[in-house]
C-alpha cells in the first residue's frame, strides 16, 4: 500500500460513514448501501486511479439515484 491509497481510503471511509449515518437516520437506501461500500471497499483495491473512480461514482449516485 502506498501513502496516497491509504489517504484516498480514508477520505472515501470518511465520507461513507456520513452517507451511512444519513442514510440510516433518515431511512433511505441508496445512501446507507453507498455509505456501506464506501467503508469496505478500499480494503479491496490496490490501484489508486481505479480506488478514486470508484469512490466518485459511489459519492455521485446517491444524487442521481433517488430513493
Amino acid at each position: 500500500m502506498t501513502t496516497a491509497t491509504l489517504l484516498w481510503g480514508v477520505l472515501f471511509s470518511s465520507i461513507g460513514l456520513g452517507f451511512s449515518l444519513y442514510g440510516k437516520k433518515q431511512q433511505r437506501i441508496v445512501p446507507l448501501l453507498c455509505g456501506l461500500v464506501l467503508m469496505i471497499y478500499p480494503y479491496f483495491v490496490p490501484n489508486v486511479y481505479l480506488l478514486v473512480a470508484i469512490g466518485a461514482a459511489l459519492v455521485a449516485t446517491p444524487y442521481f439515484v433517488r430513493s
